[in-house]
């Protein structure tokens, strides 16, 4: 048997534009990418703070260093510029395994979206 569990987590960052007229997806800052262990592609959940609203989509590699963190296409709809989201993703993988499993969790500057 195997349980979806928290693999990574990128606690309250600023959204810094919205592009509807896109074909989907979150686009986030090449550095803020690796800190938080995702790829290119990954599936993650968004959780808008501000107003409740929680969606699926990917990721998409922004510039780094630029503190970008873009929602595309519908999930533009979600969430404003300005607002505080969290990004998460989870994996699937034994329960021993998920037993001693760490995830990886980046807090970033909320109003810089840069890592100290």
């Amino acid at each position: 048997m195997t349980i979806e569990v928290l693999k990574s987590k990128i606690h309250r960052v600023t959204v810094t534009h919205s592009e509807l007229n896109y074909i989907g997806s979150i686009t986030i800052d090449k550095k803020l990418i690796k800190a938080a262990n995702l790829i290119v592609g990954e599936k993650v959940q968004i959780v808008n703070i501000n107003n409740g609203e929680r969606l699926e989509t990917y990721v998409i590699e922004g510039e780094e260093g630029s503190g970008e963190v873009t929602l595309n296409g519908p999930a533009a709809r979600k969430a404003q510029k300005g607002d505080l989201i969290i990004i998460i993703s989870y994996a699937h993988m034994k329960v021993e395994k998920a037993k001693s499993f760490k995830p990886t969790l980046i807090f970033p500057d909320e109003i810089t979206n840069q890592l100290s």
